[in-house]
Formats: structure tokens, sequence, C-alpha cells
């Protein structure tokens, strides 16, 4: 359960509701598209490769967003910041109404990318600063409200369609929830002024094994995301699957992945060591994985939604194991910003990678086995974290005073 003493609790609900507020309009504008691309593709004859682009370029950007996001925060502020990224966001979503045609409809999507770049790259550190004695379970529900957001607009944008608005109407309805959490972010979020990103600090990071670990890992785990984001609804589609149908298993996938997301952070809270609570999270994709892929037909809802509770459990428990290895805020922020940023370039590439073997093989069960082989990577990755090689593995040296994990 999420713990908030009741001492500091005028000060900490306001925060927690801008945390689901935001992090609820961060994955929509990503899945919305999948379950209407029949409709997309009869209005502007985008190809399979463009279509990748609506969700490669958003995490091109991300991962590029994670590491400038830091020196802009520090230069114009967290608050000033945190709602720049949210009007780009309700612009992005509003100019779906009017986007003529593929290029600029991908334009669109690169647009709220850059927004959401921004806020997941200050969120992980604003959560460890707000909440210091919360950080697994505020993580974990900001991490379930953001997979919750992604079926809201896998299930939202066929509804719409299918009650009669244009695709793009449909889309552009994504704004609304955007422009709420805008006024909320204005009225609860402090001028605040963040710390300039410590070159020292980066560099050192960077020049750490466990850095590039952390971020391969991140960025396997969320290439299965990005591709089921893109392809699952028009896999089952090409099975003679319908627009509301292909978009209710978007949707189970993104509320498995948010209870998952929720809960697992909270039950992985009484031991510092995470490792076999990810191990448990590959096991889950790996089942889903496999069942897209040889057993399609059988008992999909199945597949789908252990895939996407392991994709969601993975995706939080990986955010709070880099927060785990140091023990102030701002340099927790650093290594998050940094894995977030090396695993969303990563991410980006699972839709065209997905896409490209459905172009040799004419299936895309080619790219859930592609997504099989990446788990095992990731294992061999996972069982290094243990908690007793983080400070040898950052290469930092912890205050006397400072508990690592116990947040």
């Amino acid at each position: 359960m999420l713990k908030v003493t009741q001492a500091a609790g005028d000060r900490h609900w306001p925060m927690l509701l801008l945390v689901m507020l935001i992090a609820v309009n961060l994955r929509p504008f990503l899945t919305a598209p999948a379950p209407v691309v029949a409709n997309i593709v009869a209005d502007t004859a985008m190809g399979y490769s463009m279509l990748a682009m609506l969700t490669l370029l958003p995490m091109l950007l991300m991962g590029v967003g994670a590491f400038v996001a830091p020196g802009i925060q520090a230069a114009i502020g967290t608050r000033r910041g945190i709602l720049a990224a949210l009007a780009l966001l309700t612009v992005g979503s509003l100019l779906r109404l009017v986007a003529p045609g593929g290029l600029s409809f991908i334009l669109t999507a690169a647009l709220c990318g850059v927004g959401v770049a921004f806020i997941q790259a200050a969120f992980p550190g604003i959560i460890k600063a707000k909440f210091p004695a919360s950080v697994p379970a505020v993580t974990g529900l900001y991490s379930g409200m953001l997979m919750g957001g992604g079926a809201v607009g896998a299930r939202l944008t066929p509804a719409l369609v299918n009650s009669g608005f244009d695709w793009r109407t449909a889309l552009a309805w994504l704004a609304v929830p955007a422009a709420i959490a805008f006024c909320v972010a204005f009225l609860v979020l402090s001028d605040s002024k963040a710390s300039k990103p410590d070159k020292d600090l980066t560099g050192l990071l960077l020049r750490r094994p466990r850095t590039w670990t952390l971020m391969i890992a991140f960025g396997l785990v969320n290439s299965g995301y990005s591709s089921m984001v893109a392809w699952l609804a028009p896999y089952y589609q090409a099975h003679g699957w319908s627009n509301a149908d292909s978009g209710n298993l978007v949707a189970i996938m993104a509320v498995s992945q948010a209870v998952s997301a929720l809960l697992l952070p909270n039950l992985a809270r009484r031991s510092i060591d995470r490792r076999g609570w990810l191990l448990l999270t590959l096991l889950m994709q790996a089942t889903g994985f496999a069942g897209l892929a040889f057993l399609s037909g059988t008992l999909p809802v199945l597949w789908v939604a252990i895939c996407g509770a392991g994709l969601g459990g993975s995706f939080s428990l990986a955010i709070v194991t880099a927060l785990d290895h140091l023990p102030r805020p701002e340099q927790a922020g650093v290594l998050v910003s940094l894995m977030q940023g090396g695993g969303f370039l990563i991410a980006s590439l699972g839709p065209f990678a997905t896409s490209f073997l459905h172009g040799m093989t004419g299936s895309f069960a080619s790219g859930w086995i592609m997504h099989l082989a990446c788990l095992v990577v990731v294992f061999a990755l996972y069982v290094r974290f243990s908690p007793r090689s983080y400070e040898d593995a950052i290469g930092l040296t912890f205050p006397a005073h400072a508990s690592i994990g116990s947040a």
C-alpha cells in the first residue's frame, strides 16, 4: 500500500494527484493510432515503415530528451519545464485534427514525444525528492498510471471512430486530459530551479559498465513494449479481428501493465534485492511472447495480459533499481536519466525491426520471436544487480549515514 504520513498529507496528496494526472497522459498518443491503423492507411496511404515511425520517432526523442532534459530543467526550472512539456503534448494531440498527410501526422507524434521526453526525464528525480520514504510505492503509482493511460488511448480511439467520429477527431480528443494535467500542474507545482547537471558525475557514470548494463536491459525490455504498441492490433486485424476487438487487446495489455507496475514495486519493497522480481517479469514476458508467436489463435487475451504484466513490472522495477544505486536524489536522477536515454534509443528500434521482419516473413510472429531472444540477454544482465555490487559498480563513495535503497 502507498504510505504517506498523516502529518504531511496536505502537502503530499496534491502532488500525488499531479503524479497520476501527468503519468496518465504519457502513453495514449502512442497506443491510440494502432487500433485504427486501417483508417489511417486508407486516408494517408502510409506503409508499414512510415507507421513504425509513429512509435520509433517519439521513442527516439524520449531517449535524446533524457540526456538534454536535465540541462533544460536547470535553465528554466522544473515548473516551467513541466508546463511547457504538457503544453507541447496538448498541442501535438490537437494538431492531429488537421494533419493532412502521413508526414505531418508523424510530426505530431514527434511533438508529443518531445513533451513526454522532458517529463520522463524529470519525474524520477522529482519522486525521489518529494517522496524520499516512499520511492518504490510512488514510482509504482507513476508507472501504473502511465501504463493505464495507454489503455485509455487504445480503447477510446476505436470507440469514438465506431461512434461516428473520424480518426483524426478521435485522436485529437486526447488533448483534453493533457490540458487538465496542465491546469493542475499550474496550480500545484512550485516555482523551483533544478541543479545544473553535474558533468563530472555524468561522465563518471558513463564510464561505468553498470550504467550501460542498465541502459541495455531497459532498452531491450521496452523495445518489446514499443513493438506491442505498434503492431499488436495490426497483428490480430490480419487474423480478421475488428478495430474495436484488436484495440481491446492493446487496452488489456496496458491495464495489465498498470496493475503490475503498481503492485510489483510494493511487493518488492521488503527487500533491497530486486532481482527475483525482475526475473519474474522476464518469465511473464517470455510466456506472453511465446504464446503470441506460436499459439496466437488460442487464448490471445491470456498471452497479451501476461506479457503486459511482465512489461509493466519490469519498467517500474527498473526505475526503482536504478534509484537504489545512489542515495542522493540528484545523483540517482542522473543515473535514471542516462538509463532512460540510452534505453529509449534502443527501444525505438523495436517497431522498425519488427516491421522489417514482417516484410521478410509476412508475419509479425517473427517479431515476437525476436523479443524472446532479447529477453535471454536481459536475463543475463538482471542477475548482476546484487545490492552489494552497487557501490563498486557505480564507483561513488556513499556517506556513512546513507543507506542504499532506504527509500
